[in-house]
């Protein structure tokens, strides 16, 4: 079964190019949905944070305090690496146990930092989103309720575009220069065809 790794910076449509592989019948293994599950229900994931943020990390309710978590990560590089030292391990596990569930001819793995995370070296094939950073921020502060200063400081923690051409094998430009839709169903033609 092929691997397909879709990612992009933030803003760059991953859910639109996701949603298109799910309505024609492709697996869908969403790390950042997946990540969010596992920092709130693993138990190991839980003692890990908060022995290293304390434990207001969590709400009352068990979950975690998103707005302390994005405050934490988003203002230290190295607590966001630590944080995902800590979640990284638990969604590749659960990813592989996914995998071994999954008949399709392909399955799709997205998440916003595959290759940040070196997780892109166990994909089969790289596919990278791309829109321009005004498209990008006018996104994600509509979509997000965000300022753009914020948006902008997130974007500063992934990886330049430059540097994921380099390691993709197809990018797809996705800010209504070029319809998305043709290219994606190009594609999957060619996954099913040729692998």
């Amino acid at each position: 079964m092929i691997k397909v790794g879709v990612t992009g910076g933030i803003g760059s449509g991953k859910s639109t190019v996701c949603n298109f592989f799910k309505l024609i019948g492709i697996p869908v293994f969403e790390a950042d949905l997946e990540a969010k599950k596992i920092i709130n229900h693993s138990a190991i994931v839980r003692s890990q944070m908060i022995m290293n943020f304390g434990k207001d990390i969590y709400l009352p309710n068990h979950t975690v305090d998103r707005k302390k978590l994005a405050d934490i990560i988003f203002n230290s590089p190295s607590s966001l690496e630590k944080v995902n030292s800590i979640i990284h391990p638990e969604v590749r596990k659960n990813f592989y146990e996914w995998v071994d569930q999954q008949s399709s001819e392909y399955i799709v793995h997205e998440a916003a930092i595959l290759f940040e995370s070196g997780f892109y070296k166990m994909m089969d094939f790289m596919v990278l989103i791309t829109a321009s950073t005004e498209t990008r921020v006018k996104r994600v502060v509509e979509r997000d309720k965000l300022t753009e200063k914020s948006v902008i400081a997130r974007m500063k923690l992934q990886w330049d575009d430059k540097e994921k051409i380099k390691l993709s094998n197809l990018v797809l430009t996705n800010d209504n220069t070029e319809l998305i839709i043709p290219q994606l169903i190009e594609l999957d033609k060619n996954l099913r065809r040729h692998g």
